[in-house]
């Protein structure tokens, strides 16, 4: 069965130069529905020959309808593509939980967001300016924000609608003609973005997707002279060869790696409003998220209440299948789940403070973890150093402001922290002392953040994707210095 089968458009092929295209290796990669731990069906399997066309696709579009295009223009285009998003979003939910295994209403909460980055990035691309530079006398100097040209964009698994949006959006709103390579494990919902795009009026070659195994079709794109800007969302190691191959050709690399994120919880904490968040960043998306509460920092005088707590909440999880819609859906892959339960195996000299629960129906090859929360965690344990990217979270004491920072710090990683307390003051220090990309105070995620800058420092990576942000890492300044005497 072919994953078209499962979509209404052809997920078994290329989507090049505006048409749907069968990969020039004739080969192709199978869909794994990871609740099942069954083949259901199959995408192109993509290589550097494609990914040639595509670039090729998009330099055509540069030089003709797209690039010919206004600020406008594009942002109409991007606004009809966010209308169609918003009419698909539930078979778009149906298609992520498939091809992920997460909860429906999590696949539903990626397809809103992919459609609020479109609408964000159709009304911003207009509003990028210039400014004018006061100098010399004789001179007018001003500033001009224009493209990079071909964009090259590597999206991970675990949220292929959400990143692709971020990315792709403040891309195409730039004026950048795209090459988005999904991660094989999860390629439809991009598939799907690009099929809306083409029914959207999108010129041909403005957004290209080409699926395929990371070391060959992610190879030849990071590699490819003719990109100029590449974005890539996923490993520290394979963020690492990406940049590698990019600065072969002097391209410049946003990228958005991994995360050991902490909450640092003070004794004037509001516990119930802190609760749900504790646990929740935790967990979502079976805990497979670059910015997941993997830490949870809380100071003596209150962690005996907090443990006991979040322990509570942890034995009222659900996990089965996506389809089920319970809390937590399975891991991607069978990989993935050897991975993190060699990570829980290793935590065995520590105190589990309490698992969530596998539902007794949950089909036997899905890939699926119970949640489980240590606690009296060392900050130098292996499991409170590494990124697990499972549904594991460790509890650590601290006695004060300066601990809780070292702690905080204390990893090689800096992409986000929350910090949960009533004091002002405090709130401010930790701000600016916390390592991290984004700082949350008395809350974590802020509802999404479309408009927000993220991205990491240290091994999580640098550069920024999302809000206005975004549109000046896809875009290059240019200066002009007129004399007219």
């Amino acid at each position: 069965m072919t994953a078209s089968k499962l979509t209404w458009f052809d997920g078994d092929k290329c989507f090049i130069d505006g048409r749907w295209v069968a990969p020039r290796s004739g080969r192709s990669l199978p869909v794994e529905d990871p609740s099942r731990g069954i083949e259901i069906g199959e995408i192109a399997r993509g290589t550097a020959a494609d990914i040639d066309a595509a670039v090729e696709a998009a330099e055509r579009a540069l030089h003709g309808p797209w690039g010919r295009l206004t600020a406008a223009e594009r942002g109409r285009l991007l606004a009809k593509l966010a209308e169609l998003v918003n009419t698909r979003v539930d078979e778009l939910a149906r298609i992520e939980a498939l091809d992920v295994g997460k909860p429906l209403k999590q696949g539903r909460a990626d397809a809103l967001a992919l459609a609020r980055y479109m609408e964000f990035y159709a009304g911003a691309a207009d509003k990028v300016m210039g400014e004018t530079i006061p100098y010399l006398g004789g001179y007018t100097v001003y500033t001009l924000r224009e493209p990079h040209g071909v964009t090259g964009h590597i999206v991970p698994w675990n949220y292929p609608m959400q990143i692709a949006g971020r990315t792709v959006g403040a891309a195409l709103a730039m004026g950048n003609a795209c090459v988005l390579k999904p991660a094989e494990e999860a390629c439809l919902t991009s598939l799907a973005l690009a099929d809306l795009a083409r029914e959207a009026g999108f010129p041909a070659g403005a957004l290209n997707v080409v699926p395929g195994l990371g070391e060959e079709a992610g190879a030849a794109l990071a590699a490819h002279p003719g990109v100029s800007h590449l974005s890539f969302t996923g490993s520290v190691a394979v963020g690492a060869l990406v940049q590698a191959a990019a600065a072969r050709h002097v391209a410049p690399v946003t990228l958005e790696l991994g995360g050991k994120s902490p909450q640092a919880v003070f004794a004037d904490a509001d516990l119930e409003r802190a609760l749900p968040f504790l646990v929740n960043a935790g967990i979502q998306n079976a805990g497979q998220t670059c910015s997941a509460a993997s830490r949870i920092l809380v100071e003596r005088r209150r962690y005996g209440e907090v443990v006991e707590r979040m322990a509570a909440r942890y034995r009222s999880l659900k996990v089965g299948p996506a389809d089920a819609d319970l809390d937590v859906g399975p891991l991607i892959s069978e990989r993935q789940k050897a991975i993190v339960s060699r990570f829980i195996a290793e935590g065995a000299d520590l105190k589990t403070a309490a698992t969530g629960e596998i539902v007794a129906d949950a089909p036997r090859g899905g890939h699926y973890v119970a949640p489980t929360l240590f606690a009296d965690v060392g900050p130098g344990h292996r499991l409170a150093q590494e990124e697990i990217f499972g549904p594991v979270q460790v509890v650590i004491p601290f006695d004060d402001e300066a601990e809780a920072v070292e702690i905080a710090n204390g990893t090689g990683y800096g992409l986000v922290a929350g910090l949960w307390t009533a004091d002002g003051g405090r709130q401010m220090r930790l701000a600016k002392a916390l390592r991290a990309g984004q700082v949350f105070i008395n809350n974590y995620g802020a509802g999404g953040g479309v408009e927000l800058p993220f991205g990491g420092v240290g091994k999580s990576g640098h550069g920024r994707e999302k809000g206005f942000e975004a549109l000046y890492s896809f875009s290059a300044l240019k200066t002009v210095a007129a004399w007219h005497g």
